[in-house]
């Protein structure tokens, strides 16, 4: 495959983050079609989110046995230059949205995050 191509395959592809909700947050999200952040996003100044591999991780660090937590799934290609790349955890870099709030017409996906003996288990198919 030539590197044309490539970068046309990668440009196509969506390319999912994550962000955990509490119930209290995704009712805002849901009945407002907006969500500035959860109360450290706010404080840091950017909403956090998480990749497919983070999450099981951000869940269990942030969020362990929270009952009533709802996954969403965003396009980082829509949040364009507001998307920036940070290291935190490790040396991981996480995908932190910064200068604008999370629409409800952004989501690609909404489901609940079952909790079973105090893990949260994610469906992201």
């Amino acid at each position: 495959m030539t590197l044309d191509v490539c970068l046309m395959s990668r440009h196509f592809k969506q390319m999912l983050i994550y962000k955990i909700l509490t119930a209290e947050q995704w009712a805002t999200l849901d009945a407002t079609g907006s969500f500035a952040g959860a109360p450290i996003d706010l404080a840091d100044g950017y909403v956090h989110t998480s990749t497919a591999q983070q999450l099981q991780e951000t869940a269990d660090k942030h969020f362990k046995s929270v009952e009533g937590l709802m996954l969403v799934a965003l396009d980082g290609a829509t949040y364009g230059a507001d998307l920036v790349w940070e290291p935190s955890r490790g040396g991981q870099d996480f995908p932190h949205i910064y200068a604008r709030p999370v629409l409800r017409s952004e989501l690609v996906w909404v489901r609940p995050m079952p909790l079973v003996d105090g893990r949260h288990l994610l469906d992201l198919t």
